[in-house]
């Protein structure tokens, strides 16, 4: 792709919210291929469906030719950013970080190409920060940076204008990111900083130290928060962040928050998030406005974003799952992957012993699972088709139920009509 369709290729999906110095930054792209950073801050051990922003951007500039710099916070996580917070973060401990640090480096490795001319980097700022004494940082960094220009910085402002304040600790992160940019600039020629629309003060700065440390100008390009039309950030649900690690979020939990996205937002998400071209993108947001009910992008935008970060074979179990809320067969699963598939579905704990033996009746399960008030109403629903265990109708009202019977470990599915759903766990033994 043509170094100077970058810019526009990042415009038309909405993904520029600042820029210093466009028309120049512009004429350095064309010019030939250059390195681009963005650091990511290393408070878990997995990257979240916010980071995605800042990874799709990092390999948007590796499509067009340019080389990509992942930096990985090892130095700056030990502080943790104040931009954005209303308070100061806990401080994690060596180990901690050094966990959170070699999976969020997994995890990049997976976006990025590290082959060919313009094979991406992968790098800690511990590498280099770790040399300093706070005498020579002092010395030779600290005397380059205005306190002004810190104090002028609104996460700065915000947060010495709240109750909780900002400690001197949090206060330097901004000179230590800043000093990132002159380091990445001087040893691997980086003249470019991109980063989430949150790091405007941090990119700015780290501008200004690398004009007044290297006499070079450098650019900054940030983008929109992932946030959704009412302004909220998205990537949150009930029970906490969406992960791009499979054992903190699974393919079919990450397939459905795609799934159940807002009309509203679909179609920024498609924009932001995916490689889907500027066509196929005019024709989805087409059938949004024309038949929302559908939900044609939605489904486009899940199938898509599962299958990139996790595979074809977790879009397949994810679609695997989502049929069976639709009667689809359950085949043998694991008791994980069917109470999350289920996960708002009641469930009734039985001791196992219920399966042995004779087994344990039909009638008296539907009862036991809240399906049916009395044995009268368990058996119309047998004989009128309604019954079903594991999604496999139900005709002979004297079944019994057996450990044959369970669709997992501990689990059965027990269904009435199309849609009323109840799970017993059978525990013991």
């Amino acid at each position: 792709m043509p170094e100077q369709d970058l810019i526009a290729e990042l415009r038309w999906r909405g993904l520029i919210h600042q820029v210093t110095d466009e028309p120049a930054l512009a004429k350095q792209l064309a010019s030939g291929p250059q390195t681009v950073y963005i650091g990511f801050d290393p408070t878990a051990t997995s990257l979240h469906v916010g980071s995605m922003m800042q990874l799709m951007m990092l390999r948007r500039f590796q499509q067009f030719g340019h080389r990509p710099i992942a930096l990985v916070g090892g130095a700056t996580g030990m502080i943790g950013d104040p931009s954005g917070k209303s308070e100061e973060r806990n401080l994690l401990t060596a180990e901690q970080l050094q966990e959170n640090i070699a999976g969020v480096r997994e995890q990049i490795s997976r976006f990025l190409s590290f082959d060919g001319d313009n094979a991406a980097i992968l790098l800690n700022n511990f590498d280099w920060m770790k040399d300093f004494s706070y005498l020579d940082f002092l010395r030779d960094v600290g005397k380059n940076f205005p306190v002004g220009a810190m104090m002028g910085k609104e996460s700065v402002r915000a947060r010495l204008g709240s109750e909780a304040g900002l400690s001197y600790t949090e206060f330097s992160y901004m000179l230590l990111q800043a000093y990132d940019f002159v380091h990445l600039c001087k040893e691997y020629d980086c003249q470019i900083q991109a980063g989430g629309s949150d790091q405007w003060g941090n990119v700015t700065a780290g501008i200004d130290l690398t004009r007044r440390m290297l006499g070079r100008q450098v650019f900054g390009i940030t983008a929109p928060l992932l946030t959704t039309s009412d302004g909220r950030k998205m990537g949150k649900t009930e029970s906490g962040a969406v992960w791009l690690d499979r054992d903190r979020t699974s393919p079919y939990a990450f397939y459905q928050y795609w799934i159940n996205v807002n009309d509203e937002d679909v179609m920024r998400c498609i924009a932001y998030l995916t490689e889907i071209p500027r066509d196929e993108y005019d024709s989805l947001a087409e059938s949004t406005q024309s038949d929302p009910g559908r939900r044609v992008a939605q489904k486009r935008l899940a199938e898509w974003m599962t299958q990139f970060v996790h595979g074809d074979e977790g879009l397949n179990a994810a679609l695997s799952a989502s049929k069976i809320l639709f009667g689809g067969e359950i085949e043998r699963m694991d008791d994980q992957a069917l109470v999350e598939i289920f996960a708002d579905v009641p469930s009734q704990e039985l001791s196992r012993d219920l399966l042995s033996g004779e087994g344990f009746w039909i009638v008296e399960a539907f009862q036991q699972a809240g399906l049916a008030k009395s044995g009268g109403e368990a058996r119309r629903a047998i004989k009128d088709g309604g019954a079903y265990v594991n999604n496999q109708r139900v005709s002979d009202m004297d079944q019994r139920l057996t450990e044959s019977d369970l669709a997992s470990e501990s689990v059965m599915v027990l269904r009435k009509g199309k849609r009323n759903y109840a799970l017993l766990r059978f525990t013991g033994r």
